[in-house]
C-alpha cells in the first residue's frame, strides 16, 4: 500500500514547492476551475503543508468564479472563463480573498466534452499574482491536447505546481 494519492512526479513537485516557499517565507492561495483542487491536494500530501498553504478555491462554474473570487461577468462574457483575462482575474480574486503572498489560477477544458474550435479539449489557462506587485501578474496558454480527461488535469496540476515555485 502506498502512502499517496498522486502520482510520485507530481507529490515530488509539491514536495518541492512546499519546501521552497517555506524556505521564502510566501504563502499561497490556489484558485482552480479544471483541476478540481489537485494542486491543493497535491500540497497536502506534503506533511508541513499548512505553514505554506493558506486557503484554496474550487470555482468550477462561471457562478463561482464570480461570487467566490469576484470575477466580473463582463470578463467570463466578453473573453469566456478559460481565457487568460479570467484566470488573471480568479488569481488576483484569490489574493484578494486571502492573506497569501502568491496565488495561481487555472481554468480549462478537461473534456471529453465542452471543446470549442477557438479553445478544443486540452486547453489550459494559467495565471500567477504576487501581492504588492501589479507587475509580476502572469498568464499563460497551455494546448495539451486530446490527451483524454485525467492526463491533461495531471499535467495541468504539474504546469500551476511549477508557477508556485520561487
Amino acid at each position: 500500500m502506498t502512502d499517496t494519492l498522486l502520482p510520485a512526479e507530481v507529490r515530488d513537485l509539491a514536495a518541492k514547492v512546499v519546501e521552497a516557499n517555506r524556505v521564502a517565507g510566501r504563502t499561497i492561495a490556489l484558485a482552480e476551475s479544471c483541476t478540481g483542487g489537485l494542486v491543493s491536494a497535491a500540497l497536502t500530501e506534503i506533511p508541513g503543508s499548512s505553514a505554506v498553504l493558506d486557503r484554496s478555491f474550487i470555482t468550477y462554474s462561471n457562478e463561482a468564479k464570480m461570487e467566490s473570487l469576484g470575477v466580473a461577468s463582463d470578463i467570463i462574457e466578453t473573453f469566456g472563463a478559460v481565457s487568460i483575462a479570467c484566470a488573471w482575474a480568479m488569481a488576483q480574486g484569490a489574493l484578494d480573498h486571502s492573506k497569501a503572498d502568491i496565488a495561481v489560477a487555472i481554468s480549462g477544458v478537461a473534456g471529453p466534452s465542452g471543446g470549442t474550435k477557438l479553445k478544443p479539449v486540452g486547453t489550459v489557462v494559467f495565471a500567477r499574482a504576487i501581492r504588492g506587485n501589479s507587475c509580476t501578474e502572469e498568464g499563460d496558454l497551455k494546448q495539451f491536447g486530446d490527451l483524454g480527461r485525467a492526463e491533461i488535469r495531471r499535467q495541468a496540476t504539474v504546469c500551476a505546481l511549477e508557477l508556485l515555485l520561487p
